[in-house]
């Protein structure tokens, strides 16, 4: 079954009676031929990479094979341990997780693309702080991972999830919906606030240019995972609390689309514009890739 709108997953669970995550499995084991309990194996060792990922540069300190980026998993961990900080500690180890996946990435380490390298740090970072709050077992967030997938299906089949076909938002903005999505349900949420989530992460998003200084998956790609893990947990909360999305979230998932389209080329992963077209952009690229060659 291919998802393409929102509202049929919604609908599918509220008639089963059962969750998003739930669905997904089913779909998942009538696909693939695997059993209930090879899917959660696969999903459990997907689940151990990312969060290797994520406490591995809190830890100790990982730079990019460029030298442009690195250690700043490390930097707000540190400044956690000092017990000053104005956000929540568990919400900024989220951050601090998310960006040390998206250092191991670019320090060429492995990682789980969720849904793509450039965002990958968020759902991990997010699920990872949740198994560290004592909040739900290991059980439930691995299953989580089912509802976050089923979400981005949704989001690819009927948008993108690609920088280079619809911006930043088409990978961070689906990254932050799916893991505000997969939250919701690890807390309890009905299927029809999972979608409210969805709509409310993704619409904070809208617009969100591909600008990668060089053409390389690190500035500002590893700050923006880590500020959108707080707004995924964020998301989560105003769904669960009963905060509403007014545009539905397909529609918003469509104006997505539809925004990616307008995006002129040189904001859509080619290195050619907003941040990458900075002064410091375009010294940043010639240091790791020497001048430009002159045009005639």
């Amino acid at each position: 079954m291919a998802f393409t709108q929102l509202r049929e997953l919604i609908q599918l669970a509220e008639t089963k009676g059962t969750s998003i995550g739930q669905v997904m499995l089913e779909v998942e084991r009538e696909q693939s031929g695997r059993s209930e309990e090879e899917i959660m194996e696969l999903m459990a060792r997907q689940f151990a990479v990312m969060e290797e990922a994520a406490r591995k540069g809190v830890e100790e300190p990982i730079h990019s094979r460029t030298g442009l980026t690195g250690g700043d998993a490390f930097r707000v961990n540190e400044y956690l341990a000092k017990g000053k900080t104005f956000l929540d500690p568990h919400t900024l180890r989220a951050m601090s997780y998310a960006l040390s996946v998206n250092e191991v990435n670019a320090g060429m380490g492995r990682i789980v693309a969720t849904p793509t390298a450039g965002s990958a740090g968020i759902l991990p970072g997010v699920l990872v702080s949740i198994l560290d709050r004592g909040g739900s077992t290991r059980e439930s967030i691995i299953f989580s991972l089912l509802t976050a997938a089923a979400l981005g299906l949704v989001i690819a089949n009927s948008a993108s999830i690609s920088g280079a076909a619809g911006g930043c938002q088409a990978e961070i903005g689906s990254a932050t919906a799916m893991a505000a999505g997969a939250v919701v349900e690890i807390g309890g949420g009905t299927p029809e606030q999972v979608g409210h989530a969805v709509g409310l992460a993704l619409k904070n998003s809208l617009g969100l240019v591909c600008d990668p200084v060089g053409g390389l998956v690190e500035i500002p790609c590893i700050i923006r995972n880590g500020l959108h893990a707080v707004t995924a947990l964020a998301a989560a909360d105003m769904a669960l609390a009963g905060v509403k999305s007014m545009i539905p979230p397909d529609e918003v998932i469509q104006a997505m689309y539809e925004i990616g389209n307008e995006l002129p080329e040189s904001l859509r992963e080619t290195g050619l514009g907003g941040l990458a077209a900075t002064p410091t952009g375009q010294a940043l690229r010639e240091q790791v890739f020497g001048k430009p060659c002159e045009t005639r």
